[in-house]
Parts: structure tokens; C-alpha cells; sequence
């Protein structure tokens, strides 16, 4: 399908009507003229700064696309034409498509949110909360306590709980190549993780601008990895300042409504604050989440890494935890990382319960090739 055109219709010699029409309206008001504000009057592209014009522009392009792609046209209107403002009025929030995106924007706008607007936002963030916790948490538990289980080996297992991949390896030296089979005199079982808590895990989450959809995703998946009694789990924020927000991770709307996104950033002094809380080393897993500008004392921030790591610590250091991939990052904090034997990577939101199970049973990460 082509839609656009304005005399002639780009020489096709078929004018646009009924739905088609609607639709390249729909498009022209966004993407149409200079800076998508449209120049042509007879067509009345843009969107200009009404609020009744762009609750209708959002109802019509619900009515003909499909929601992934109101998702995107939404984030380009708010990008183009500047139309954060307008996320401040409780009409307008009740108009749009609920997505990660979203939530993002109106958490850097938290602090400009008039009363009025608050209980709206909270609302349609709680209901992208929701979904992504339908979506993830079944998976990351089950992943989760099969990692605990299996980080629990003993030494006389019950048939059932045999690792028989484990223990061929260790017995290879009994094979016997006359009967083709191995006779282990050592038998590797998985463990069954008792209820008590079994590992620490310490999400550390850059809420710089950038990071949006990362903190969105890390407060879900904190609030997931709270509910599991086998794991105690510390959830702090940081920008040039250090925020604890354990207390809070019974919900994960308050944990994303106590974040403030923007700022600068200090991963050093936040590293220092999660360094302090560590108990249990051997036992610990730190996940960090930040594009790695550093903003503190780079070094130090370095040496901390190496100093966990040392003690015992599984650290963890994700560029992103989000859809999109790599963002813009510090490479050579990266590779200073990587030397320490900590890579730097990013992460899907579907791959996180499998690096969470490979830091818990102490093997190499799930590393995806996309760096």
C-alpha cells in the first residue's frame, strides 16, 4: 500500500478516500512537512500544541494500526513534536498506549506531574507492570530454582536426583570399551534447595536518562526475584547519589515512582554502598545495570570490582536490560571490566533468568553475540 501524496497524488492519479485517507492523515500529522508539523492547509497535517487535537490523532491511529506500531508512533510524537508536556493532563494519559517506552517517560517526568495527573500515571503504569510480570515471572522462578537446586550438589543423590552428565565426566576413567559403557564409583547429584535462603542477589541500577527501559524491567524482575523466599534480594538506584529501595520491592510501581531518571552518574559510590551490604560473598551475585559513564572516580570503581570479585562475588555488569540491544556505552570501561573477567553486555529481558541461573551455579555466563 502507498499512502501520501498531495496532487496527483505522487503522479499516480488516484486520490486517497474513506480509511486509506484517515490513515495518511494520521501519518501526515506526525510525519508529514517540517519537523512532522505538516505545511500543507488544505490537508491540516500537524498536531500542533492542542490537547484535544492529539487526544483524537490518538484514538485515530489505535483505530487503524496495530498496537506495536501506535507504540512506535507515540514515542516518535513524543520525540518529534515535544509533546511530553501533554503527558501531564489525565485526558491524555487515558488516550495512549501503555508500553515500556511510556512508563519510561513519565517517570523522568514524575517530578513535574501535578497531583491531579499522579493517580493516572500510576495507573497506566501499573498496568505495563502487570503484563511484563504475566510475561516473565512464571519463567525467571522456574529457571531460578532449578539453578538453586542444581548449585546444591551432593555426593549420595537418589536416583532421581542424579547429574548423570556430571558424573560420567568424573568417572571416564572406568570406561570400560569392551561393554561401551562407563561404571562410576562416584555418583554427582543435584541438591534440592531447602526454603532458608540459599544466595543474595544485589540489582544495582543506573537511572540516568538513558536507562529508562532498563530500570522499568530490572524493578519487575527485582520484585520477581523478591517473592522467591530461597533468595534475599537488595535492589538500590543510583545517579550521582545512592537510593535503597528494598523496602519497597513488594511493588514494583512504588520501586519505579522512589527512581528519578536523569542526572549525572557515580557508579563508584554505588558500587561502594552495595559492597557494604555484602554478608555472604561466596554467595552473592551483584548485578550491575549502566552504560558505564562513569562520572565518579573510575579507578576505584575498578578496584571495587576486582575486590568482589576476589572475595567470592558473581558480579554481573549489563549495559542494557531492555529490547533494543546495546546502547551507547562506555567501551572502555567495558573492556577494563572484561579484563577483570566481568564482560559487559547487553541483555533481553528473556535471556535475564538464564544469566541469573548461570551467575547462581557459577558457570560461564550465556553471553549473547551482539557486541
Amino acid at each position: 500500500m502507498v499512502l501520501g501524496g498531495e496532487q496527483g497524488a505522487e503522479g499516480t492519479g488516484h486520490a486517497l478516500t474513506g480509511r486509506d485517507a484517515a490513515m495518511d492523515g494520521a501519518l501526515s500529522a506526525l510525519y508529514g512537512g517540517s519537523g512532522g508539523r505538516g505545511t500543507s492547509k488544505d490537508r491540516g497535517a500537524g498536531l500542533g500544541a492542542s490537547a484535544p487535537a492529539v487526544a483524537r490523532w490518538l484514538g485515530d491511529i489505535r483505530t487503524y494500526f496495530p498496537s506495536s506500531v501506535v507504540q512506535v508512533m507515540q514515542r516518535d510524537a513524543i520525540d518529534r513534536l515535544g509533546l511530553s508536556a501533554l503527558l501531564l493532563e489525565p485526558e491524555m494519559l487515558q488516550a495512549v498506549e501503555a508500553d515500556v517506552h511510556l512508563v519510561g517517560t513519565l517517570l523522568s517526568l514524575n517530578k513535574a506531574m501535578p497531583e491531579t495527573t499522579k493517580e493516572t500515571a500510576r495507573t497506566v503504569v501499573r498496568k505495563v507492570v502487570e503484563d511484563l510480570e504475566k510475561r516473565l515471572a512464571t519463567r525467571t522462578r522456574a529457571t531460578l530454582t532449578g539453578a538453586l537446586d542444581r548449585s546444591a550438589r551432593i555426593s549420595r543423590p537418589r536416583h532421581r536426583d542424579i547429574d548423570w552428565d556430571r558424573t560420567i565426566r568424573a568417572n571416564l576413567k572406568n570406561y570400560l570399551p569392551e561393554h561401551g559403557t562407563v561404571v562410576p564409583d562416584r555418583l554427582i547429584g543435584y541438591g534440592r534447595a531447602a526454603q532458608s535462603v540459599k544466595k543474595d542477589v544485589v540489582l544495582c541500577i543506573d537511572q540516568s536518562g538513558s536507562m529508562a527501559a532498563s530500570v522499568v524491567y530490572a524493578s519487575v524482575f527485582g520484585a520477581v526475584l523478591a517473592s522467591m523466599r530461597s533468595i534475599a534480594t537488595r535492589l538500590v538506584v543510583f545517579d550521582t547519589a545512592v537510593v535503597d529501595l528494598t523496602d519497597q520491592l513488594d511493588d514494583p510501581v512504588d520501586v519505579l515512582f522512589g527512581t528519578q531518571l536523569g542526572g549525572g552518574t557515580d557508579i563508584n559510590r554505588a558500587l561502594a554502598y552495595c559492597q557494604s551490604q555484602i554478608t555472604r560473598p561466596a554467595d552473592t551475585v551483584v548485578v550491575l545495570i549502566s552504560d558505564l559513564y562513569e562520572g565518579g572516580i573510575r579507578d576505584e570503581m575498578l578496584k571495587r570490582v576486582a575486590a568482589m570479585k576476589a572475595s567470592g562475588v558473581q558480579f554481573v555488569a549489563l549495559l542494557a536490560l531492555s529490547d533494543e540491544g546495546a546502547p551507547a556505552y562506555d567501551h572502555e570501561h567495558a573492556a577494563a571490566l572484561s579484563a577483570l573477567g566481568a564482560p559487559a553486555f547487553a541483555c533481553t529481558p528473556d535471556l535475564f533468568p538464564e544469566i541469573m541461573a548461570a551467575a547462581v551455579e557459577k558457570r560461564a555466563l550465556p553471553i549473547p553475540d551482539t557486541l
